[in-house]
């Protein structure tokens, strides 16, 4: 298997990208699976590295990467270090960095030996939006997957509320990330450019566009992005094809960091209803 970690997608005046590359040489072109994080992730967090490893044994090429804004740097790619960087992400920001991704594939290949067909994504939680709207206006898509994804990003915002409104006043908030302990600062513009860009970030209406073959998976027991959630993107494309799994969280049993040689058993469900579907 070859595994290339910490690869550099650069491009003028715009922060990098830093993506990990897992897969089994081939002859043959092999499917291609990107992966996003979601809010507070990153490419190395808990047993992605595992998930990244089970792909490319059924073989894919699995590609997972740090959004450029997620708070982590080249040098320091797990958790936080760069914390103005978090504080001007936004979506657009994470939606053109799957576009840089993408384009960087341009000429079917990756590593620049190996080649690759199809494209597929899959994004766990806010990353679950993200990549559903790439794939409602991206021709080059042709599956999509979620896992534990939110279905509305507007209602994050808690608009109406007292901290809202300290947030528009002062120009920033924080929220304390409970591992770290680290208090993460966002920019009001973060909601100015959700709110420029309100019907591009309508997940459900992306949903009802796509024409692609589509998976949602949930844990009944997730408590931080209600199981609700994946009801109601079932229910704006009723052709998409709808997993609970029963007892389990909004990580599937894994956790940060993961030092298991295997799987939690939840998250192996998850990635084998995944490999199955993208196998179809």
């Amino acid at each position: 298997m070859i595994i290339k970690n910490n690869l550099i997608l650069e491009q003028a005046q715009k922060r990098p990208i830093l993506y990990d590359l897992y897969y089994n040489p081939s002859p043959k072109a092999l499917p291609l699976v990107i992966f996003s994080h979601g809010y507070k992730g990153f490419k190395d967090w808990g047993a992605w590295d595992l998930v990244a490893k089970s792909f490319a044994e059924a073989g894919f090429c699995f590609l997972k990467f740090n959004f450029s804004h997620n708070g982590g740097t080249i040098e320091q790619p797990i958790d936080f270090p760069d914390l103005e960087a978090f504080a001007k992400n936004n979506f657009s920001l994470e939606l053109d960095d799957l576009d840089r991704l993408l384009k960087s594939l341009g000429f079917g290949v990756v590593n620049e030996e190996q080649k690759i067909s199809t494209i597929s994504l899959i994004g766990h939680s806010r990353g679950g939006g993200t990549v559903i709207i790439k794939a409602a206006e991206d021709s080059r898509i042709a599956k999509v997957v979620t896992w534990a994804s939110v279905s509305d990003f507007k209602a994050r915002f808690q608009e109406n509320t007292p901290q809202f409104e300290k947030w528009k006043e002062t120009g920033i908030t924080y929220i304390e990330n409970t591992r770290t302990k680290q208090q993460l600062p966002h920019y009001f513009q973060f909601y100015e450019d959700y709110k420029q860009n309100e019907e591009r970030f309508h997940i459900l209406t992306s949903v009802s566009k796509l024409s692609i073959p589509q998976l949602i998976i949930h844990g009944d027991n997730d408590e931080t992005v209600a199981i609700k959630e994946a009801s109601a993107i079932h229910r704006a494309n009723p052709n998409s094809v709808l997993e609970i799994i029963p007892g389990t969280d909004h990580v599937f049993g894994a956790v940060h960091p993961w030092e298991e040689n295997h799987l939690p058993e939840d998250l192996k469900k998850v990635t084998d209803i995944t490999i199955d579907f993208l196998k179809q």
